[in-house]
């Protein structure tokens, strides 16, 4: 009666308790080799991703054969997205080479035509040529600032230059825009202000002063005389905004969405010189330092036009 438990032999109880103990061990041996099988698949994508974020990743260095189903399709995965990125550089390349031949090809003629339009001018010429030599010196400059600012924007948008933008105070770049911009006003009779700023904000000066300055330009163009102009800044929690005010014609509701657009001519701008690509410009500039331009204007109250830039760096 001793040699039975539950009527299971001592013999037959050491057996289950043997199966028990090679089932643990069997079971053991399945979550070790688990494990590792799983820290080294972690293993290898990290190694993939780091790869890939150095931008040294290559099929050469995986064999499909070899690989799970997951570190397979991580793989493919990869490698399509090294061949789009050299395809993007390679076009990129291509645009920046095309930008700087537009340029070269276009900057001798173009300087050509102006210097004999001046030279032209100090000759005597009957007086029914003047006007034309006028229009002829008008056009000329018209066209060379519309190829200078399409390479900029082409530049920009396509990534060729990027604004290396710092934190850095915007006084002297109100004083550069004054001293660029007073001139133009006092001839025109537009009185220009500009209130001091005693603000700092993340961008870049040259590019920013660009962007700006159309924005100036704009406001001295399309006031009358007589008119103000003005600049100035004021700090928010996050951004600092660079507002010039006009007392120009004004802007339609429906027309403020579309003044943004390359080569866009509103009504009242019909009359006034331009080629209505600076505002473009300007929000191009602005956008790729991670800021933006509002416009708040209403027919016979003139506009504004108001740049905001980040007060810190962007990530």
């Amino acid at each position: 009666m001793n040699d039975w438990l539950f009527g299971v032999t001592p013999g037959q109880l050491a057996l289950l308790l043997g199966l028990c103990a090679l089932i643990v061990v069997a079971a053991g041996i399945c979550v070790a080799v688990y494990g590792w099988y799983t820290r080294r698949t972690m293993r290898r994508l990290e190694q993939m991703l780091e790869q890939a974020i150095a931008g040294s990743f290559e099929q050469r260095n995986y064999s499909e054969a070899r690989l799970s189903r997951l570190e397979e399709k991580l793989s493919r995965f990869l490698r399509s997205s090294q061949l789009s990125r050299k395809s993007i550089e390679e076009d990129r390349g291509r645009i920046k080479s095309l930008i700087g031949d537009i340029s070269h090809q276009t900057k001798t003629p173009l300087a050509n035509i102006l210097l004999y339009g001046q030279l032209l001018d100090e000759q005597p010429l009957p007086a029914a040529a003047r006007p034309m030599l006028g229009q002829i010196n008008t056009e000329a400059e018209k066209l060379r600032f519309l190829i200078e600012a399409l390479v900029k924007l082409s530049r920009l948008e396509s990534g060729v230059v990027q604004p290396v933008a710092e934190v850095q105070p915007l006084e002297p770049l109100l004083r550069a825009l004054e001293h660029s911009f007073r001139p133009a006003a006092e001839q025109k009779g537009v009185s220009l202000h500009i209130e001091p700023a005693g603000v700092s904000a993340c961008f870049d000066r040259k590019w920013t002063q660009e962007a700006v300055g159309n924005l100036v330009d704009n406001a001295i163009k399309y006031t009358p005389a007589g008119g103000h102009v003005s600049i100035a800044c004021e700090q928010y929690a996050m951004f600092c905004r660079i507002a010039v005010k006009d007392d120009g014609p004004g802007i339609p509701e429906k027309e403020q969405a579309a003044v943004f657009q390359r080569f866009y001519r509103g009504h009242a701008a019909a009359k006034s010189p331009g080629v209505g690509v600076g505002l473009a410009l300007a929000r191009q500039i602005a956008a790729q330092q991670g800021g933006y331009i509002k416009l708040a204007s209403e027919p016979g109250r003139g506009s504004e036009f108001s740049l905001y830039l980040p007060l810190e760096a962007q990530m």
